[in-house]
């Protein structure tokens, strides 16, 4: 008999490999966080290529992104999502949690804005 979890579901395999093989993984990763801001390394996977490059989020919403290479519609995307990440940095601190996250990870594709 295969061994089960507690809830008695099969047990699941999760690759550590960020490449999707459709689409693209967006991916801000905390590098140092200050009173209003943060440093991020931000990186673009796509099932062939990632994009690596720094960004700085303020708590006002804005964001300085350096260039990732990544084709216009992809450095948008991520673009964007530092942006939310920026903006919800208040608010994060106002219900009494971390301000910025340590890692922010997300999918797009077909469908989902790409």
């Amino acid at each position: 008999m295969p061994r089960t979890s507690r809830a008695a579901s099969p047990p699941i395999s999760v690759s550590r490999d960020l490449h999707p093989t459709e689409g693209a993984r967006l991916l801000l990763t905390l590098s140092q966080a200050a009173e209003g801001s943060a440093a991020y390394s931000v990186a673009i996977y796509t099932p062939t290529e990632t994009f690596a490059a720094a960004a700085t989020l303020g708590e006002d919403g804005s964001v300085e992104l350096a260039p990732t290479g990544a084709p216009p519609e992809l450095h948008a995307a991520l673009e964007m999502l530092a942006k939310l990440t920026a903006r919800g940095a208040a608010k994060r601190r106002e219900d009494g949690m971390p301000a910025w996250p340590a890692r922010v990870l997300r999918w797009r594709g077909a469908g989902r804005g790409l």
